[in-house]
């Protein structure tokens, strides 16, 4: 019978365990028009995007495929592996994940047992103050004197804090909401360096096209220096003819050799960001590829859930609507439910006896009367963060509008610079002819031909410029529209961090490449045109690409 009010307290409480102060949360709104503003269907092939279509409405994870480079393939699937970025954010999910397990003990009652052997003596006049408040001469028999005596007790502990008004389900609920944040983390981190690196990678292989015009225009000043110097014998061209010759000879072989700084930046940023030393990677020569994939872009609604970084900061703001829920719960009393036994004794032969079994059990209320306004402090800055979560969302939001619209109006009007530039640069080709012949002539001085040159390669080189811009450009726009991610792929996080990518293991260069320790640049080519070949150069270079 004494144990029914303890028995209807555990019932209450496990009654009252249902209330939950959190708000009821709803996703932030946010105004999203039906399109973007900058994407004009016309042209959009050329534009490297196009209107998505039900079946292709999102990019697939593998988002760098469609520019068709093998090496660049490569060195992004290594990305996931040796990033030390990456990792870094994987294990920041791992820890969030430990988070979530540390809420969740809360839920569970706590049992410990605590065993412990104590010698000790009492004081006398402790001792005979306890033999005069016993019966008769049954003090120094019943625990009296003060002689030293050895207790052994073995003591079995439980308590459980009931979460009457749902704080411990809000800590679990903002600590799994916080990790779904951390795992939206690891893929921006992950899309981050694979947008970065394929960014570096095209402004390489610009670099090495660049180097490739220059190592050109040097056979052309080769060729035309030849000429000067034939004219010169004949007395048909002036000192100054050959001294303009010989400078613009030398200061384009400069300017190539410069060109080996930005190549060998540009290369070991690769080496970091696939984790492997500078010393042990180096990228071969190969061809500049201008040419722009398609990318679907659908509605701006869709990046709601095609960025991960915006779903994170929505998670965000889940948690903080948790967090209130816990604020609000520190108002109301916190009921314990706690229980002990055990044995004890002064004979460790006699401990487990049972007439030395001890017990006891009960609840605990506790509710705090006066705090100097510390709960409603901490309340108010709940639903501060609350407030800040929000408007980091819609913030995250609008950012993530403009990034597509800026992108989509880069590669907009691109598409008419690089066809405007290439019509520029096959007129100043033509400048060159005409005043190569006017120069042999006898009609023309050799300064219009240097002056015709430089505009030439002026104009090839801005053309690469604005064919490199595209390329960036469309992977800055992948990297907008989410690169493929979705919030269906936080398992593939959780997967991650059961398996930790590259853990223990030393990062290797890639098998394919110059091999290490190459440096940049390479030596110039020793190439020296006939001058009757100076009217041909370039033609193939200029003439419009074959059709895809």
């Amino acid at each position: 019978m004494r144990t029914r009010p303890i028995l209807a307290a555990w019932g209450a409480g496990l009654f009252l365990a249902g209330c939950n102060l959190a708000p009821r949360y709803e996703q932030p709104h946010v105004e999203a028009s039906g399109r973007f503003k900058e994407a004009v269907p016309n042209g959009a092939e050329s534009q490297g995007w196009k209107i998505a279509e039900p079946s292709d409405s999102a990019l697939r994870g593998r988002w760098w495929e469609p520019y068709r480079d093998p090496q660049l393939d490569e060195l992004e699937e290594r990305v996931a592996i040796s990033n030390q970025t990456v990792a870094a954010a994987e294990a920041n999910y791992r820890a969030a994940r430990a988070l979530v397990t540390e809420a969740q003990a809360a839920l569970l009652p706590t049992l410990s047992v605590d065993p412990s052997v104590i010698r000790s003596r009492s004081s006398a006049a402790v001792a005979s103050n306890g033999s005069g408040s016993s019966s008769g001469g049954s003090g120094t028999s019943g625990g009296g004197g003060t002689g030293p005596r050895t207790y052994f007790t073995l003591p079995v502990d439980a308590s459980y804090e009931v979460d009457l008004w749902g704080s411990v389900r809000n800590a679990v609920a903002q600590s799994s909401l916080s990790a779904q944040a951390s795992a939206a983390q690891v893929a921006t981190a992950l899309l981050g360096t694979q947008t970065t690196l394929a960014q570096d990678y095209f402004s390489l292989r610009a670099v090495d096209e660049q180097r490739r015009i220059l190592d050109t225009t040097l056979a052309d000043y080769e060729a035309s220096l030849h000429l000067v110097r034939t004219l010169y014998n004949n007395g048909l061209a002036s000192e100054e003819d050959m001294a303009e010759a010989d400078t613009q000879l030398a200061a384009a072989e400069a300017q190539a050799t410069d060109l080996g700084v930005a190549r060998a930046q540009y290369e070991h940023a690769i080496a970091v960001l696939i984790g492997v030393p500078p010393a042990q990677f180096s990228v071969a020569v190969r061809p500049f590829n201008s040419a722009l994939p398609q990318v679907p872009v659908g509605v701006p609604s869709d990046l709601l859930e095609r960025r991960p970084d915006i779903a994170a900061d929505e998670r965000q703001v889940a948690a903080a609507n948790a967090g209130i829920g816990i604020a609000r719960a520190a108002y109301f009393p916190n009921l314990t439910l706690s229980a002990s036994g055990g044995f004890e004794s002064t004979n460790l032969t006699q401990l487990l006896n049972w007439p030395n079994r001890v017990w006891s059990i009960g609840p605990s209320l506790v509710q705090p009367l006066f705090d100097a306004g510390l709960r409603r402090a901490a309340n108010a800055q709940a639903r501060a963060l609350y407030d800040e979560a929000v408007a980091n969302y819609r913030q995250a939001v609008l950012s993530s509008f403009q990034s597509v619209e800026d992108n989509l109006a880069t590669l907009r009007i691109l598409a008419a610079e690089v066809a405007q530039q290439h019509k520029a640069a096959l007129a100043a080709q033509h400048t060159v002819q005409l005043s190569v012949v006017r120069y042999q002539n006898g009609l023309d001085s050799y300064i219009n031909v240097i002056t015709a040159q430089n505009s030439f390669l002026t104009n090839r080189l801005n053309e690469l410029q604005v064919q490199l811009r595209q390329l960036t450009a469309s992977v800055a726009l992948v990297n907008n529209l989410g690169g493929g991610w979705d919030r269906s792929q936080w398992g593939r996080t959780e997967s991650m961090a059961q398996n930790p990518p590259g853990a223990g293991a030393k990062a290797e260069p890639p098998p394919e490449n110059a091999g290490p320790g190459v440096p940049n640049p390479a030596p110039l080519p020793d190439t020296v045109k006939r001058p009757e070949d100076l009217l041909k150069q370039n033609e193939r270079d200029m003439a419009p690409p074959p059709a895809r």
